[in-house]
């Protein structure tokens, strides 16, 4: 080859290797394809040599640093992966793909995670993805789920509020051996202490506030493998509000009526791609909507950390502290007549709603709660999971409170008389629990499996005082039982100056040791028939002790669970279920006293755990194109070996409790939304044993309906959006009468059925400012919240009309 001929071509450095852009690679390839056709063209033509250097390499600027906007989104892909690593391999949902709406793509940075969206009313999943692995709609049983919007606009601000207002639950007082703080009846069951709180118990009766709350999940029926003890009706979970992977900073104002200003602020933070932060808090001064002299404080905080050092590993670590207190309301008397068969609160005939029969330089209620959560996840690979959750908690309720009982009728109303009680507590209850569970995902054959494999460990301590010097020293000194007669129209005493409250040093401590193992399995064949089962062991351990005698009571408990569900179309559900569920002898935990389901010190009365059996048949339906979740269930629970309390307690009662629970919640159209509930139910008592003084044993309340619950309820909440600004809505709510009594009705004692309406308007000025005007109880309905059971009762007044003025800023 020639000299003319000899082409000299040096080979580039590595484009990559010196960052070069998509554009010097394309010139630089265009200039090599440019060098090969001349080296051609010059074997045939005399041209002198061409050499072709090699492009200089440049200096370049290092690649920008990722905004943190582009941080925390990279951040939530590779949540999204490891959520899709953690399904099963196999699994192919049947369903097709939906495109998401305008109204998805803008849900809000602080919406409820578990909501359908652009549906908030509707709530896809619960917050425990480890017992229920399915969806709401692919689960055998009935769950209710009120999520953060639902919350909102109920305008709910305690777990009290959420029980007026939802079908199916009835609210309880407390009584003379039992503390009084939030107490429910759920299926006609008594849950007070089957309330839990990111999924573990929260005993010991407290008053629990809703401003750190994501969503409360009320789960009917026998709690079985997925609780624990208790848990006849159902259990009641609330769930925390948890640090996210977007920033939002919220700060909203209340201004009503009976004083009423409430201020509460929700900030979440990225401070990296690996760690948030979240923090809330509440500030509120109020009284009571109807009823006199009664004054309602609250404070509280927030603070939620998630930490995700690695893909497979997710730190949560959440506080919340709660302090409620003020002047309590013990509520009016009730009037009853010994053996009538006619009864009536006092405000049913002459006497003011308003009416106070409490202490006001005396009575006081304060319930704080200080609770610590930890919890760790780690997917070891795709097919074990595992998970920790240590609780620690401490939680008071103190009172002083004025029961208005036995009622004396002397001749005019204005000359009627009332004698009114002293009622106290101070009560500390501390937890300590740990919750280990490991979920494996596989398959055999064609059908999937998520199932656990868990262990809890608890111990649960409560100290029960109360308070001496209770009565002014006109009327008699300090005895903690001694009554104050008042003018029952007028009582003249509400202002009378009492000295300070006493702590007794005598107490009561309870302590409850608990360890339980449970297995659950989900099996899922092609999206279409699902097969759940669960089977738990508790091995349960309390002793009472004062300075007058001990006593101890150990149960071993195995319950189980089954269901199957069946999916003719992709958006209907077929179901049947069944469950069991135990109650531990002295399991009230609040309670001193064998009468009131507590665990005596001084009493050798000791019997087995209750024995409850529940059976569930229902359907599942998404409609309107998925964004509303239609449900209808039939149930029936039997109870058997139930406390029966009479002159003396026994055992060996029996009831049972069957009907109807329909619900619906979700948007019907894109712009109106609805979430309503109806329940029916039909209980009488099939044994008992009660034994009346100076008589023999013999059967009296078979056949009679159970106390305490409202056999018939509903409630429908709506709401329309007009345009982009304003939207309308409003709250029906029912409830039927309900008897008094211990466990069957007793004669003459009923609270009257009553029906609530509630309506709010609300005006999106902005993206970042709401403005919401609300009337709850817009005609003033006279009703009662709650029962006491004696044969002296009496009963709590419900909130009257109240307006309320909000304001919401979002940045």
């Amino acid at each position: 080859m020639t000299e003319a001929t000899n082409l000299s071509i040096r080979r580039p450095l590595s484009l990559r290797g010196v960052g070069a852009a998509p554009g010097a690679t394309f010139a630089a390839a265009c200039l090599a394809g440019v060098t090969a056709s001349d080296r051609v063209e010059a074997q045939d033509s005399a041209l002198p040599a061409l050499t072709v250097d090699a492009p200089t390499q440049r200096h370049r600027a290092a690649p920008p640093k990722p905004t943190p906007a582009q941080q925390r989104a990279r951040a939530s892909l590779r949540q999204m992966a490891r959520a899709r690593a953690a399904q099963p391999a196999a699994r192919q949902p049947s369903e097709p793909a939906r495109a998401p709406t305008a109204a998805a793509a803008n849900v809000p940075a602080d919406a409820d995670p578990y909501a359908e969206p652009g549906a908030p009313y509707k709530v896809n999943r619960v917050s425990s993805s480890f017992k229920f692995p399915e969806t709401i709609a692919n689960t055998a049983r009935t769950i209710t789920v009120l999520s953060k919007e639902v919350l909102d606009d109920k305008g709910t601000t305690s777990l009290r509020d959420v029980a007026r207002t939802t079908a199916g639950v009835t609210l309880g007082t407390g009584e003379g051996g039992n503390a009084f703080g939030d107490r429910f009846f759920v299926r006609g069951f008594d849950v007070r202490n089957d309330i839990f709180i990111d999924g573990v118990r929260d005993p010991g009766v407290s008053i629990r506030e809703n401003f750190f709350t994501e969503q409360v999940e009320i789960m009917r029926g026998p709690g079985s493998a997925y609780a624990g003890r208790g848990t006849a009706g159902g259990a009641i979970n609330i769930v925390p509000k948890q640090a996210t992977d977007r920033d939002f900073q919220t700060i909203e104002g209340m201004a009503g009526t009976d004083r009423t200003r409430r201020v509460t602020f929700d900030v979440n933070q990225t401070i990296t791609p690996t760690l948030s932060v979240r923090a809330g808090g509440l500030l509120q001064g109020a009284s009571v909507a109807g009823r006199d002299v009664t004054t309602d404080y609250r404070e509280g905080a927030f603070l939620a950390v998630k930490w995700t050092p690695l893909d497979s590993f997710t730190l949560r670590a959440n506080y919340i502290y709660t302090n409620l207190h003020g002047i309590p309301d013990f509520g009016v008397p009730y009037y009853r007549v010994s053996n009538a068969v006619w009864g009536s609160p006092v405000t049913e005939i002459g006497v003011n709603r308003d009416t106070f029969y409490g202490f006001a330089n005396r009575d006081f209620q304060q319930a704080q709660q200080n609770i610590g959560t930890l919890n760790g996840e780690y997917r070891v690979n795709d097919i074990v999971t595992l998970s920790n959750k240590l609780r620690v908690q401490e939680s008071l309720l103190a009172y002083v409170g004025t029961l208005a009982q036995r009622v004396t009728a002397n001749g005019p109303l204005a000359n009627w008389t009332v004698s009114t009680n002293p009622q106290s507590r101070h009560q500390i209850t501390d937890v300590i629990a740990d919750q280990a569970e490991a979920r494996l995902t596989f398959a055999t054959g064609a059908v999937n499996h998520i199932a656990v494999a868990g262990a809890e460990f608890s111990h649960e301590s409560v100290k029960v005082q109360n308070y001496t010097n209770l009565v002014s020293e006109a009327f008699g000194g300090g005895s903690t039982s001694s009554s104050i007669t008042q003018n029952l129209a007028d009582p003249q005493y509400t202002y009378l100056s009492f000295p300070t409250p006493a702590l007794n040093p005598a107490s009561t401590g309870i302590n409850v040791a608990t360890q339980s193992a449970y297995l659950l399995d989900t099996a899922n064949y092609n999206d279409v028939l699902f097969v759940n089962g669960g089977v738990r062991m508790d091995n349960y351990a309390i002793s009472s002790a004062n300075a007058q005698g001990r006593n101890e009571v150990d149960a071993l408990m195995f319950n189980s669970n089954a269901g199957v569900l069946v999916k003719p179309l992709p958006t209907l559900s077929l179901y049947g279920a069944y469950a069991t569920s135990s109650n531990p002898y002295g399991a009230e935990l609040d309670s001193t006293s064998y009468a009131y389901g507590g665990l005596s010190p001084t009493t050798n009365q000791v019997f087995g755990p209750e024995r409850n059996l529940g059976y569930e048949i229902g359907a599942k339906w998404e409609l309107f194109d998925r964004k509303l979740l239609a449900t209808a269930a039939l149930f029936r629970t039997e109870k058997t070996n139930a406390r029966d309390v009479g002159a003396t307690t026994t055992a060996g009662a029996a009831y049972e409790i069957e009907g109807i629970d329909l619900g619906a919640g979700g948007n019907i159209t894109e712009d109106w939304s609805v979430f309503s509930g109806l329940v029916l139910m039909r209980s009488k008592v099939t044994e008992s044993h009660t034994a009346p003084a100076n008589t023999t044993m013999y059967k009296t309340n078979v056949g009679l309906p159970l106390a305490n619950i409202a056999h018939q309820s509903f409630n429908i909440l709506t709401k329309y959006k007009i345009d982009p600004t304003w939207e309308v809505g409003g709250q029906a709510t029912y409830m039927s009468q309900i008897f008094g009594g211990t466990l069957a009705a007793n004669a003459g004692t009923v609270l009257p059925a009553h029906w609530r309406f509630d309506a709010f308007v609300e005006a999106n000025l902005t993206k970042q400012l709401t403005l919401k005007a609300s009337v709850n109880n817009i005609f003033n309905q006279l009703y009662y919240d709650a029962f006491y059971r004696s044969l002296s009762p009496f009963t709590m007044v419900a909130p009257g009309r109240a307006a309320y003025l909000t304001v919401t800023a979002k940045f």
